[in-house]
């Protein structure tokens, strides 16, 4: 997250090293690393929820390695694609393809071989469902967000958001063999939770976006219209999320998690609609990553600690 700000900053610089170490700190930056974590906490979450409690450590590393792989193949064919507009936005200028450090090639044949490698180690020492999954979840950002919508409308966030709300469909799958509503109700919370988290992010880079000429919702709608859908949509992040208490979903010690978790984001989505600074939607930026964080120990504790009932 500091990293990210830094850069929305124009603070970051690249790593000064050179030789090997340079190489491979280039190569771990063209998988997006950050965004990496975020998408394994989630998936390891879904696996600590269907397993209701610890998963199997074997199961656990391969699902994570493979989740990885696929996630950082993702990324590095997003660099390729996004390289020409990345060179225009201080946030994004100093990825490896964008200044040169790696050749679109390499990062393509990196980007395929890591793929590769992902979906046969979830294929072989995890299974076919959860594999599949991961394959579809990379092939929906890389296509669909990345090579169409992206580019082509300000719903970009909206539609794509679903390509990170996959990995918890992988990590109960990886569990259980097969999908359970849980895992549902979590891949419906980032998904909401995905356009209010970018809206607050592009509030902080409208000039960036505006100049790469990607039709963000600042940049098409303008600011206040921005501001009104991020308060929509936080709002009806939070009631969705609160909607799986009453469905059974999710039990109390989620549902009361979720009403102060909820509250808070609300309130840092509604003081965006009276600060004419960048200030608020930084709040925002920051406490949705928390947020999402929290949420995922939510629900695992809400399962660990209730008595065995169908899924």
């Amino acid at each position: 997250m500091r990293s990210t700000l830094a850069r929305v900053d124009g603070a970051a610089q690249p790593a000064a090293t050179t030789g090997w170490r340079s190489v491979l700190e280039d190569y771990y930056e063209l998988t997006k690393p950050r965004i990496i974590a975020l998408l394994l906490i989630t998936t390891l979450a879904a696996m600590a929820m269907a397993a209701r409690g610890v998963p199997p450590l074997w199961l656990t590393l391969w699902t994570l390695l493979g989740g990885a792989l696929s996630a950082g193949s993702a990324g590095a064919f997003n660099c390729v694609w996004d390289r020409d507009i990345d060179r225009l936005m201080t946030r994004t200028r100093l990825r490896p393809v964008a200044r040169g450090a790696i050749s679109p090639r390499d990062a393509l044949a990196f980007a395929t071989t890591a793929q590769i490698a992902g979906f046969a180690l979830l294929y072989v020492l995890v299974n076919p469902l959860a594999a599949c999954l991961s394959l579809a979840g990379n092939v929906y950002y890389v296509v669909v967000y990345t090579m169409w919508l992206k580019r082509v409308t300000p719903l970009n966030i909206v539609i794509g958001g679903a390509a990170g709300a996959v990995p918890p469909l992988v990590g109960w799958a990886a569990v259980t063999g097969h999908l359970g509503s849980p895992a549902f109700a979590l891949f419906a919370v980032i998904f909401l939770w995905t356009p209010p988290h970018f809206w607050a992010l592009s509030l902080m880079t409208n000039v960036d976006y505006d100049k790469a000429g990607i039709p963000m919702l600042p940049n098409v709608k303008g600011i206040p219209r921005t501001k009104r859908e991020i308060m929509v949509y936080s709002l009806v992040l939070v009631a969705v999320s609160l909607a799986f208490f009453p469905l059974h979903v999710l039990g109390p010690c989620y549902g009361g998690c979720a009403l102060l978790l909820g509250g808070v984001f609300l309130w840092d989505a509604w003081k965006i609609g009276g600060d004419p600074t960048k200030h608020a939607s930084r709040v925002l930026f920051k406490y949705s990553l928390l947020y999402l964080a929290l949420m995922c120990v939510a629900m695992v504790a809400d399962r660990v600690i209730r008595l065995p009932h169908a899924l």
